[in-house]
């Protein structure tokens, strides 16, 4: 090991079995994949009741009205393939029709800012086409959770009360919803949600009647699109509160929802040290971890060691520089970048070159395919600015912002879920009376600006921070992702070095200190940026500290568990399946034999 060894302590071991394993960020949803797995149920039976099951104990992190990326591979297949849940823009959702309304951002809560919800869509999609199970059974403890009730966890809580006044004075029916005494809900209180609970079961009723397994979840995705959501939508077509300050209408309508479904695609890919990496395309954040690895394949082991003072600056500096092209480059648009040209040999090499022993203060993107890089104005404390000087007004966690939720299943057969799913926080806009949840907020990571891969245009995704991973070495394979916004890769990269380099055992890895740069254009509103920022949790040093502020690091700390929320599950060379879960929070739990 070349590395600086891992701690003696470890938070708990990494799990290993031959039956299967399962891990997520709730250790109900883990308990609940690996209860599929013991009934006979498959990876991804597992994973779509687990998914289920974050609705209702994670509705800050998640929710139905929300979205979902994920890798699968079935038993026997070479390489995995994406499951897509991103909905696009409404047809109303346009860059004029916004800034008719006066708004220069996309607000950060509020109905405006839905995309066609696709979590559902895509985990009914996936139940379908490679599950084993009937709906029923699959919902059956989501269903009971929110009919009967589970402990409201500490994270739920204190959002809850982040945004109680707006539920009093301007959400009413989630003020109804979240705190029925008229007080914020303590940790642990028993909280139900029955209204949810009968839209489950309408769905479960759809299926049932008919006979073939595949047309009855054809049926009830029927009723969710066609029938569930368009309450959602009209419901939102009141004005209500935005996170602008101002009221506004929601734009979805019926024909948008109708004319959506969640799909699988081709995943992209590159190679380090062996290994194939698997992520989604650029609709998404996900190719910016391939540039990063491949960046850093032909340093030496030492200069890619997170936990030197080397090290951890060559990880910051390299994600600037795939994170500016990233906000470049991304989007769910004919203009977005071709990975290929990404990641090609001379143009990986021109970008290597810009990594030196300083802190570089500005976002340099390059240029690919031989275009000029277009980004929007970036903005600091002082308002939109070009120049690289400035820290934002606004705590970057945002006061009504939401996070996200991550599951990951292998079975004993081999199939294999990496999946994150996100939006629809009860943060994000009014509850809907009578579902039991809201829409989700992802129009905030496009621009109103013209001419930008990720532009507000209607029927365009709009580009993801959610970024599952999965890699590939032979009879090996791990899948792995992050909660965390834009740091949901930056926090998967220390992880995938300190194992497949620095022959860390993963939960050593998962343990290990990390680290994020903020030097990058934010995907959510209000879309500051910080420029040489970098945070830190404590137990990185002082050593690593001082000499990343002697480069010119702006540097926070951040405690010494606050970053950093990776699971993972895997299976080696051997055939020994192993999991891992974050023990920051302590809420995230692998379980398996």
């Amino acid at each position: 090991m070349t590395f600086t060894p891992p701690a003696a302590f470890s938070t708990r071991p990494t799990l290993r079995g031959t039956f299967g394993m399962s891990a997520s960020t709730h250790w109900t949803a883990t308990a609940t994949a690996q209860s599929v797995l013991e009934r006979g149920g498959n990876a991804f039976d597992a994973a779509v009741a687990a998914a289920f099951v974050l609705h209702v104990v994670e509705p800050h992190l998640n929710g139905p009205g929300g979205d979902l990326v994920a890798l699968i591979r079935p038993a026997g297949t070479a390489e995995p393939v994406v499951l897509m849940g991103q909905g696009p823009a409404p047809a109303g959702a346009s860059i004029e029709a916004l800034r008719e309304r006066g708004l220069d951002l996309v607000p950060g809560a509020g109905g405006l800012a839905a995309a066609v919800p696709g979590a559902v869509d895509a985990w009914l999609l996936l139940l379908r086409d490679h599950g084993t199970w009937d709906l029923a059974d699959i919902l059956a403890y989501a269903i009971g959770y929110a009919r009967d009730g589970h402990p409201l966890v500490a994270g739920a809580a204190v959002t809850i009360s982040r945004v109680a006044d707006l539920f009093r004075e301007h959400w009413p029916t989630s003020s109804d919803l979240w705190m029925p005494t008229g007080s914020v809900p303590a940790p642990n209180t028993v909280v139900r949600n029955p209204a949810y609970a009968t839209v489950l079961e309408s769905l479960a009723a759809a299926a049932l009647p008919v006979d073939d397994r595949c047309e009855g979840i054809d049926a009830a995705r029927h009723v969710w699109m066609a029938e569930a959501l368009p309450r959602a939508a009209e419901f939102l077509r009141t004005p209500h509160r935005h996170a602008d300050g101002g009221d506004h209408p929601g734009v979805l309508t019926v024909e948008d929802l109708l004319g959506w479904s969640a799909s699988f695609e081709p995943a992209v890919s590159a190679t380090f040290r062996g290994w194939r990496v698997f992520k989604a395309g650029t609709w998404t954040q996900g190719p910016a971890l391939l540039q990063a690895l491949r960046l850093m394949e032909p340093w030496a082991d030492a200069r890619i060691d997170p936990s030197t003072p080397e090290g951890a600056h060559t990880l910051l500096e390299v994600q600037k520089l795939v994170y500016a092209d990233r906000d470049a480059w991304f989007g769910d648009a004919d203009d977005a970048v071709d990975v290929d040209a990404l990641l090609a040999e001379e143009y990986i090499d021109e970008r290597r070159a810009l990594v030196d022993g300083t802190a570089s203060a500005g976002l340099r993107p390059g240029s690919p395919d031989g275009r000029t890089p277009a980004l929007p104005p970036l903005r600091t404390e002082a308002g939109p600015v070009t120049a690289a000087t400035g820290e934002p007004t606004v705590d970057r966690r945002g006061q009504t912002r939401g996070d996200t939720c991550h599951l990951d299943v292998v079975d004993r057969w081999g199939n294999t879920i990496s999946a994150t799913p996100s939006g629809g926080w009860l943060q994000s806009s009014p509850s809907v009376p009578g579902l039991g949840f809201c829409l989700g907020t992802r129009l905030q990571a496009t621009w109103l600006l013209p001419g930008h891969p990720a532009s507000l245009t209607p029927g365009r995704r709009p580009r993801t921070t959610l970024t599952p991973t999965m890699l590939t070495r032979g009879a090996e394979i791990i899948a792995m992702g992050s909660p965390g916004g834009d740091q949901q890769d930056q926090w998967q990269l220390p992880v995938l070095l300190r194992v497949l380099v620095g022959g860390y055992e993963p939960q050593q890895a998962i343990d290990a200190p990390t680290l994020h740069t903020t030097a990058l254009a934010d995907s959510f509103w209000p879309r500051t940026w910080t420029p040489l920022g970098a945070v830190v949790e404590d137990r990185i040093g002082d050593d690593v500290v001082r000499d990343l502020e002697r480069r010119g690091h702006r540097v926070r700390r951040a405690g010494d568990w606050a970053l950093g929320r990776v699971s993972a599950v895997g299976r080696d060379a051997d055939g020994l399946l192993w999991g891992a879960a974050n023990p920051r929070g302590m809420q995230g739990y692998a379980v398996g034999r």
